[in-house]
């Protein structure tokens, strides 16, 4: 007997229509595969639904809901900076985690991983505008959006914040030698996973979340597509704005954000070994939604495009900065969510900022073809990117810090 799988996985009903089939001829075309994945890694994706992070959510249960997030988090503190044993009385569930955080899997290559990282912060606040406009297209599904929604998360006044903190992680996880023991990525990475999990124990016990019908809230299988979303995704389609990432550098970024995901507790049975099979994956996601999140996922991705937008209280020079902002957001939206999802949600017309993220094209192009051939333009547009994306975080988070904090009470 299978293990189970959500209801509103829909794979196997969708697989053979018209739809599913013109979405595949497209992908063989422009990729020169097939990406229909086997239907056993599908079924153990599908699985992956219900499967979460049992690690950390021991040393959840054991300490942050009996005795609060405040309190775990200084255990944690406490463990990054002088290490497990300086923990009076360390519960045997924050040895566990440790040790597991301390030990690399066979498959991390540390030459691959940092060469992924670097690929990756080469693309600089272009990824984020990527990322937000990608993750649009997600909210459709019940099991992404409902989270958000539940919590308040990227919705209203909220969206801005979290979705800095967002960028604030990507820039500590991607610096050169972050996930090596004792850096600054991997202590990030821990304090969001425990986020991740203390939101889980939470959500689960909501009387709105539908199990049978979403799996697990921040399971393995959509923590999977998230990191996709960091690597296979952006280094195919940010070839649109002119970067020239090879195979082989997506494949690093590819290997860089599963061991991203490693430390964050994402630790899915199967993982693309390649982009073919990433390619599969993202077919399969593009064919298996029900697109049942409604309201939700139309509050989620308007709020996203309006934290950009003026507030209150602004003055003058600050609207007139936010109005640019949010109409190149505007522009990278229209360019990277598909036409009907875009309608669906009722987003504003882009008009001309339509054409900005294509506009930039050739200055990348050019850059890029440089940067390949001369090692000293490979370095600067190493110290530019990492500079750059460091100021866009510091000017809007001002003196504030990225916290990860789990919310603590629901907006509904």
């Amino acid at each position: 007997m299978h293990a189970r799988i959500p209801t509103e996985f829909r794979y196997w009903e969708k697989i053979d229509t018209p739809a599913a089939e013109r979405l595949r001829s497209v992908l063989r075309a422009l990729f020169g595969v097939d990406p229909r994945l086997p239907d056993e890694t599908v079924r153990t994706w599908g699985e992956g639904y219900y499967e979460a992070d049992p690690v950390a959510e021991a040393f959840i249960d054991e300490v942050m809901i009996p005795r609060g997030q405040a309190e775990g988090r200084r255990m944690v503190d406490l463990a990054l900076e002088s290490g497990v044993d300086s923990v009076p009385d360390a519960p045997a569930s924050l040895r566990r985690l440790f040790e597991e955080q301390e030990r690399a899997p066979s498959w991390v290559d540390r030459r691959v991983v940092e060469q992924g990282a670097r690929v990756f912060r080469r693309f600089g606040t272009h990824m984020y505008s990527f990322a937000g406009a990608i993750t649009l297209e997600g909210y459709r599904e019940s099991s992404v959006a409902k989270p958000l929604a539940f919590t308040g998360a990227y919705a209203g006044e909220s969206a801005n914040r979290r979705f800095l903190e967002t960028a604030s992680f990507w820039v500590d996880v991607s610096e050169p030698g972050a996930l090596e023991p004792g850096g600054r990525g991997r202590a990030t990475a821990l304090r969001v996973r425990l986020m991740h999990v203390f939101v889980r124990r939470r959500l689960l016990a909501h009387p709105g979340w539908d199990l049978d019908a979403w799996g697990v809230p921040i399971s393995q299988s959509d923590a999977l597509l998230t990191l996709m979303g960091g690597s296979f995704l952006p280094g195919y389609g940010l070839r649109a704005l002119g970067y020239r990432t090879s195979r082989e550098e997506i494949e690093a970024m590819m290997l860089f954000w599963r061991w991203i995901g490693h430390l964050m507790g994402v630790q899915p049975r199967w993982y693309p070994r390649d982009v073919s099979e990433a390619l599969g994956l993202v077919f399969t996601s593009m064919v298996k939604g029900a697109s049942t999140s409604g309201d939700d996922g139309v509050t989620l991705a308007r709020s996203y495009l309006e934290s950009y937008g003026p507030r209150d209280g602004d003055d003058l020079q600050t609207r007139l900065v936010k109005r640019w902002e949010r109409g190149l957001q505007l522009g990278y939206a229209s360019w990277f969510v598909p036409p009907r999802t875009y309608a669906r949600y009722g987003l504003p017309r882009p008009g001309l900022w339509r054409l900005h993220p294509l506009a930039q094209a050739p200055w990348h192009f050019a850059r890029e073809t440089v940067r390949r051939r001369v090692p000293a333009v490979d370095e600067w547009v190493d110290r530019r990117a990492r500079a750059e994306t460091k100021a866009w975080i510091s000017a809007r988070l001002g003196a504030r810090k990225a916290e990860y904090h789990a919310a603590e009470r629901f907006t509904r």
